[in-house]
């Protein structure tokens, strides 16, 4: 008989409190730094703090991965509780925090990591997949093969309002961002091979393309009934996830539609008025 599994993430999975408390996943924070200050990803800071100082200021943060000895410290207490850990982190080739986990489990016996090669939500659907699969009674081993074999299927997108804090980020030019606000060009984001890159530019007001997006992103697939994610950054309307909602519904068979906010990796690249729409393919 196996130990009792626990599936954990780092602080990017950006599932809501109600989905870590449901599905009894553990998280452990990225360091947010800003100048001299550093915070705790989504205990001690938030998106909406990171906007408020934004506008204050000009400053955006920097993220940090937990070190080796944070992740010892995090599997060795839930190992000392008698648990498996299968434990997910955003795409190794956006951070080094894959990397910080996998140092730390080759320490301790029952604990297995997965490269999501996802991020924000697109991790989160693994960890609701790994938390099924424990209540179904799978070992850990299986559990973290069946996640690894899984993360081509899962379908991770954003739209975006503005390039304003991608140029900030230096992660485009400013004629690249001028010139997109200016034609109203919403860029249309997607990871591929465990890397965020443009796939689309949208023209027109952002609620319009906000239902043109989640359309052709849902049109013509054969995608998973559970679980399908809208995950924004903040300044979207109720009325409008509501509306996005009844379109997802109308467009798919799908049990459950979780809104969540995107915490502040995704806010920080991508600003305020980011949505995505976020599932796994058949």
């Amino acid at each position: 008989m196996h130990k009792p599994v626990i599936i954990t993430a780092d602080s990017t999975c950006d599932l809501s409190p109600d989905l870590i408390e449901r599905y009894r996943i553990r998280t452990i924070p990225l360091t947010i730094l800003l100048g001299d200050d550093s915070y705790r990803d989504g205990l001690d800071f938030t998106p909406d703090d990171m906007y408020v100082r934004y506008h204050a200021d000009g400053t955006l943060p920097k993220t940090a991965a937990p070190s080796v000895q944070d992740f010892l410290d995090f599997f060795g207490a839930l190992t000392a509780e008698g648990y498996e850990v299968v434990h997910l982190d955003i795409s190794a080739e956006l951070s080094g925090t894959f990397n910080a986990a996998s140092i730390a489990a080759q320490e301790l016996e029952g604990v297995y990591t997965v490269d999501s090669r996802m991020l924000s939500t697109g991790v989160g659907l693994l960890c609701i997949e790994g938390a099924e699969c424990a209540e179904r009674g799978m070992a850990a081993a299986e559990i973290a093969e069946h996640l690894r074999s899984l993360t081509g299927k899962v379908d991770t997108s954003f739209v975006l309002d503005t390039l304003e804090f991608m140029w900030k980020g230096g992660r485009c030019s400013g004629v690249a961002a001028l010139g997109a606000n200016l034609l109203r060009l919403k860029p249309g984001l997607e990871m591929k091979d465990g890397k965020l890159g443009v796939y689309k530019k949208y023209r027109g007001g952002i609620n319009a393309v906000y239902k043109q997006y989640i359309t052709e992103r849902l049109t013509g697939k054969s995608i998973r009934p559970g679980h399908v994610f809208i995950t924004e950054s903040g300044e979207v309307d109720e009325s409008v996830v509501a509306e996005l909602e009844a379109l997802i519904r109308s467009l798919i068979e799908v049990k459950e539609i979780h809104h969540t906010r995107a915490g502040c990796t995704v806010s920080s690249h991508c600003g305020p008025k980011t949505l995505g729409v976020l599932f796994i393919n058949e």
